[in-house]
């Protein structure tokens, strides 16, 4: 299909379906999930709980996409391991797969640890790129106050809150995420030292929710 099609992305995943359950179906070798239901795949990631079952899964997996004339990149496919002492390596016909401590699944970060903690710190970097480029929208005298609130919980706010479902709410996460939430409204405001606002006005002001992950 030329670049640029719009059924691409719809045809695209329905063909990932149906690779995925060729490779999955007729086995139980997932991470077991609940009583009855195992997790084989995410999509456009697969889970096992040895080597050998993500070798066999990875080999079914290029076996199948080759019947819809698709190939797997080499370069962009990585390995995670967790909890295990096997220095084998999982490979691909082009080659053996890279392994990586941590990767970014859907625009997260997936780690060994499996916390939040470092997907928290990219979603904030890129929150504090995005208010940098709208400097100009901040410092503007023609634009009301209530509309640089929107545009901020739109196109700052949300980059930050992105993927905050799969975070663990802690105490400590949050308190690392609120403060450049506060930073920034205080910025559009013209709050600065030795003028001062308190949360709880600041937050009533520009119409913001209490604070959550």
């Amino acid at each position: 299909m030329k670049q640029g099609c719009l059924l691409f992305p719809s045809l695209f995943l329905l063909a990932i379906d149906w690779v995925m359950k060729q490779t999955t179906q007729n086995f139980r070798d997932g991470i077991q999930w609940t009583l009855m239901q195992q997790l084989d795949d995410l999509d456009f990631a697969l889970s096992s709980h040895s080597r050998q079952q993500v070798q066999r899964k990875t080999a079914g997996l290029e076996k199948a996409a080759a019947q819809l004339g698709l190939r797997i990149n080499r370069q962009k496919t990585k390995l995670m391991k967790i909890n295990t002492q096997s220095m084998e390596p999982v490979e691909l016909e082009a080659g053996a797969i890279e392994e990586v401590n941590s990767f970014t699944y859907l625009g997260s970060i997936v780690d060994q640890q499996g916390g939040s903690e470092e997907d928290i710190r990219m979603r904030i970097g890129k929150a504090r790129t995005a208010f940098k480029l709208l400097h100009r929208v901040w410092k503007s005298e023609k634009i009301e106050e209530k509309t640089k609130v929107r545009i901020f919980n739109s196109n700052v706010k949300s980059i930050r809150l992105y993927g905050a479902e799969t975070w663990k709410t802690t105490v400590v996460l949050s308190r690392r995420i609120q403060p450049f939430v506060d930073g920034c409204l205080r910025k559009i405001l013209g709050r600065r030292w030795p003028k001062k606002i308190l949360n709880d006005e600041l937050w009533q002001r520009t119409r913001q929710l209490l604070p959550t992950m």
